[in-house]
């Protein structure tokens, strides 16, 4: 079996407008599914701080097709979003965070790839002049002062992964954002393996190849997504 034509990424996106993790409260925001095949039947869920999951609707939003819009945002509605199929597929997950301050933090709403490029902004609420000093920060280092409040990474690495923030001389400090970078190759996490439908034992791995033989089901977890594999005999390498 070729894995990685299974598994580069989920069959359904969600796509996020305007396409950033940190909102201003008041501002609205649209949600959509979206992939190479018709997503007609996949809904926008989400997980907030009070621990509670719940389908789009009239409580927080309004559904067209596979589409969820939020047209005044909150506080409360800072949570985990993601697009869930009714056969229990679904995409990955994007944190949403809803700031009711002046300064947040315009960043990559889904991993960055190894080489890619990555562009930093800070906005600022209700901006009338395009003068803007703020400046950034990585892990709680300083890494740049900008007047643009902007930061560009041409070749992404790995180091570059961290926790990013803007602050404003008088207008306060953005919400903190975790920007995730991965691999240019797929890598396996972890491996669960079952044998008639009960769970035998965990296999990790840190390399790129392995071997797993006469397994009844296989269900790989990857950075990218989660699928199962159902199986006589199957052998990677």
């Amino acid at each position: 079996e070729d894995i990685q034509q299974l598994c580069l990424s989920p069959p359904v996106s969600l796509i996020i407008s305007p396409s950033r993790t940190q909102h201003f409260s008041g501002d609205s925001l649209s949600l959509s599914c979206e992939g190479q095949s018709d997503s007609t039947g996949w809904r926008v869920r989400r997980y907030t701080h009070s621990g509670s999951v719940s389908d789009c609707s009239s409580d927080w939003g309004s559904v067209t097709g596979s589409t969820c819009t939020i047209g005044y945002l909150y506080t409360t509605h800072t949570g985990v979003y993601w697009c869930q199929s009714e056969s229990g597929g679904s995409s990955n997950p994007v944190n949403i965070t809803v700031h009711n301050g002046d300064v947040i933090l315009e960043s990559s709403v889904h991993p960055v790839t190894e080489g890619d490029p990555l562009t930093l902004h800070c906005l600022l609420h209700l901006n009338i002049t395009s003068h803007l000093r703020a400046d950034l920060y990585k892990d709680g280092s300083l890494i740049q002062t900008q007047t643009a409040g902007e930061i560009t990474i041409h070749t992404v690495s790995k180091s570059d992964e961290g926790v990013y923030y803007c602050k404003h001389p008088e207008r306060g400090e953005s919400p903190h954002s975790w920007v995730s970078v991965r691999g240019q190759n797929l890598k396996i996490s972890h491996v669960y393996y079952y044998t008639n439908l009960t769970r035998a034992s965990n296999l990790y791995w840190q390399e790129n190849h392995f071997i797993i033989l006469n397994l009844g089901a296989v269900i790989l977890s990857t950075p990218q997504c989660r699928v199962r594999l159902h199986v006589v005999n199957l052998r990677l390498y």
